[in-house]
């Protein structure tokens, strides 16, 4: 980030100038000297500006990423094609520099870019009104908790076992301080138990969180779960991956009251996990619930198009103890590149980025388990992600992956323990068939 700092033995008498002190020793007095290093670092010797940077280059050489070796880890980050419009426009200065627009009426720009972004969020996901400004797709979901609560007055949020571990965990911290009893619904063949929501919706329930396609990457069965949880006069809360929605029935036609998901695999990049990209969108009723803020559409004095802050819920000005969210940080960096992105590719691209992902990830888990030696978890339709099940460790199989270039799917025994032994693969379009018959090869060999 940066590459030549230039300060001198001057600019560090200037600085302890200006505090007061006489040595750099004295900045640290406040840290013991009991744990402080008494000895010298074990350093080579000073190199020169070509050396150090050919040892770096050596060193991130080793390094396997998804941009050198095949890439078959999803598990809520995911590895798809990034057009080359998106890095255009979100590397200019006047949207990378943008923050809360804390005065909308000079920022038009960044205005306009959340009242486009909420516009396909809702064409997308089928209902009638997005926000923006959530962090990610975990803090997505505890807001959605959160609204449901708040509108229905109940103190109860289902949450299926098949939603992701990282949203659940998210969910549990917000909930346990709001005082909302968070109650974990089985999962039962890799799908939500429906006999167990059945018999967990009540009265007090203020809305369920199903996700589909699942952790697992299966498509659950929301037609049944719609019809229990709206009997009882509860929230349906579905959390989705965007790319799914080129394929399959939307939120909104499934009878969702608020659709949530995270937005990475929108034209934004996997970064180590983050930044990622929280939406949610949801019926009119909710509207003055939703956390973040709401940008319409106006005109001015002139008759000229213009954007306004419509809705914002945070008070973060006055009454903030009384504010319907805090969530405030914004979003609008990654939500330009999520715009670009799906104008980019319109409805005909995102349905051929759905196409691939689907017919690959299939090729993919027939020609794993066309020995025998590898089988799914479940015999159940999946989207673009499937656990494979088999007799040889899951840490073996990826260690072997690793060793042969190539990075394999996400270890299932950490959040699942008795999926023993099982790996969810995902397989988006950028992966080829050469990629994942090499894949197959090597599982193959193993078995």
């Amino acid at each position: 980030m940066f590459p030549y700092l230039p300060a001198t033995l001057e600019d560090e008498k200037v600085i302890l100038n200006r505090l007061g002190l006489n040595t750099a020793d004295e900045v640290f007095q406040h840290i013991p000297d009991t744990i402080r290093l008494k000895k010298e670092l074990k350093l080579e010797q000073p190199k020169s500006e070509l050396e150090v940077e050919g040892i770096l280059k050596n060193l991130s050489g080793r390094n396997l990423d998804a941009g050198n070796t095949p890439f078959f880890l999803g598990a809520g980050i995911y590895d798809h094609y990034i057009p080359s419009t998106v890095r255009f426009a979100v590397s200019r200065s006047e949207f990378y520099t943008a923050y809360t627009p804390y005065q909308p009426e000079i920022s038009q720009g960044t205005l306009q870019v959340i009242f486009e972004y909420q516009t396909m969020i809702c064409e997308l996901t089928g209902m009638d009104v997005s926000n923006a400004s959530l962090y990610d797709g975990a803090s997505a979901a505890a807001e959605a908790a959160l609204l449901a609560t708040d509108s229905t007055r109940r103190k109860q949020i289902l949450v299926s076992e098949t939603v992701h571990p990282d949203a659940r965990r998210v969910l549990s911290t917000f909930l346990n301080h709001q005082n909302v009893e968070l109650v974990t619904v089985p999962m039962r063949e890799g799908v939500t138990d429906l006999e167990a929501v059945k018999n967990a919706v009540s009265a007090k329930t203020a809305a369920i969180l199903i996700q589909t396609p699942n952790f697992l990457g299966y498509m659950e069965e929301i037609a049944e779960v719609e019809k229990l949880i709206h009997q009882n006069k509860g929230l349906l809360i579905l959390s989705v991956d965007p790319i799914s929605l080129g394929l399959f029935k939307s939120p909104g036609e499934w009878g969702a009251d608020i659709a949530i998901g995270e937005g990475q695999s929108l034209g934004n990049s996997m970064s180590f996990g983050g930044p990622g990209l929280g939406f949610m969108a949801c019926t009119k009723s909710l509207m003055r619930k939703m956390p973040g803020r709401i940008v319409g559409q106006t005109k001015d004095a002139e008759g000229r198009r213009g954007f306004v802050s419509t809705l914002q819920t945070r008070e973060q000005h006055i009454r903030r103890e009384k504010a319907t969210s805090n969530i405030c940080s914004n979003q609008a960096l990654n939500a330009l590149a999520a715009s670009v992105y799906l104008t980019t590719m319109g409805k005909r691209g995102l349905q051929e980025v759905a196409r691939q992902c689907y017919d690959k990830s299939h090729y993919a888990a027939s020609t794993i388990t066309a020995s025998g030696k590898y089988r799914l978890a479940y015999e159940k339709p999946f989207f673009k992600e499937f656990p494979i099940i088999s007799t040889v460790s899951s840490e073996r199989i990826q260690n072997t992956l690793l060793h042969k270039g190539i990075i394999g799917g996400y270890s299932l025994n950490r959040d699942y323990p008795e999926l023993e032994n099982g790996i969810l693969y995902c397989v988006t379009e950028k992966r080829t068939r050469q990629e994942i018959d090499v894949l197959t090869r090597i599982l193959e060999e193993m078995a």
